[in-house]
């Protein structure tokens, strides 16, 4: 593995009841969130390709923690989101490298399916940074019952020469969804987008 791992921290939030209401099912979101060596941090290099390795090994291994901590089968979860923090010495095109060339081709191959884009975001910080992982349905976008997003942060973590890389997963869209359009039971999920 090229990715040099300090540690991985998998966190599961489920939501039983929203303003007095009982959600049932709960809403379930698991985050798998590795924090890595940056091997660029603090020096400007124009190929960016090992980055673009690391994350292609993190979209499978950190699906797949997700997943396992939904304890589900890849194929029905329904959302899914990326993100990623460098720490103080690094760019954001380092963030930019792990989540877009090549992580979302094995979370795809882990999920069974993911014929939208993999909804992202990335952020320079410091150590406690949150990161907000934005969420949509997996394989289509016009479903708004699953515009969603999960906050994660870890204590120690980045460090100054570390990214934080994070994948959430869902079960579901957000608790007593009720804006309207698409359903996610009337999706097509060829085109990405309905």
């Amino acid at each position: 593995m090229k990715a040099k791992i300090r540690k991985i921290v998998t966190i599961v939030d489920e939501v039983f009841t929203e303003m007095g209401r009982p959600v049932d099912p709960p809403t379930r979101r698991a985050a798998a969130v590795a924090v890595i060596e940056n091997p660029f941090a603090g020096r400007y290099v124009e190929d960016l390709t090992e980055l673009m390795e690391i994350g292609e090994e993190l979209g499978g291994l950190l699906g797949q923690r997700a997943v396992d901590a939904l304890g589900i089968e890849g194929s029905t979860a329904e959302s899914y989101g990326k993100a990623a923090a460098v720490g103080e010495n690094g760019e954001l095109e380092h963030a930019a490298a792990i989540l877009h060339p090549k992580l979302g081709a094995p979370l795809r191959k882990v999920l069974g399916k993911g014929a939208a884009l993999v909804p992202s975001s990335k952020k320079r910080g410091g150590l406690g940074v949150v990161l907000d992982v934005p969420l949509g349905h997996k394989d289509a976008a016009f479903v708004r019952s699953h515009f969603d997003g999960m906050e994660v942060r870890i204590n120690d973590a980045p460090r100054a020469g570390e990214i934080m890389v994070a994948v959430v997963v869902t079960d579901s869209g957000r608790p007593l969804a009720r804006v309207g359009g698409l359903k996610a039971s009337e999706a097509k999920g060829e085109d990405g987008l309905r």
